[in-house]
């Protein structure tokens, strides 16, 4: 395993998770999916530079097919953010970084 400094969060945890934090940031992601290696150092970043005001966490989809079906997701990489336990930003596919830590701010 690689040295992820974003943890992974079963479904069980999720709904704890929104309601504890301000900020949440979930990378949806599988083992399998190529275009999610590029994502996942995008997310250590943000998960370094907002430390302490955002969290970032990853969700495995193949463990977690109901929360995925949830939200309507169809493809990954989709990274979702939540502000307050809504959801309030959606992207899908490999985006810059900017356009995470532009949404992420916009939450701030």
């Amino acid at each position: 395993m690689s040295s992820d400094t974003v943890a992974f969060v079963e479904e069980s945890e999720f709904d704890t998770l929104l309601s504890k934090e301000k900020v949440v940031v979930v990378d949806f992601t599988a083992t399998w999916c190529g275009p999610c290696r590029l994502v996942s150092p995008l997310m250590d970043q943000l998960a370094e530079e907002y430390k302490g005001r955002v969290q970032v966490v990853k969700v495995d989809i193949d463990n977690n097919k109901p929360i995925f079906k949830k939200f309507g997701l169809r493809s990954i990489p989709a990274v979702l953010m939540f502000k307050d336990g809504e959801l309030a930003e959606t992207i899908v596919g490999v985006s810059p970084y900017e356009q995470f830590s532009g949404a992420v701010d916009k939450l701030l």
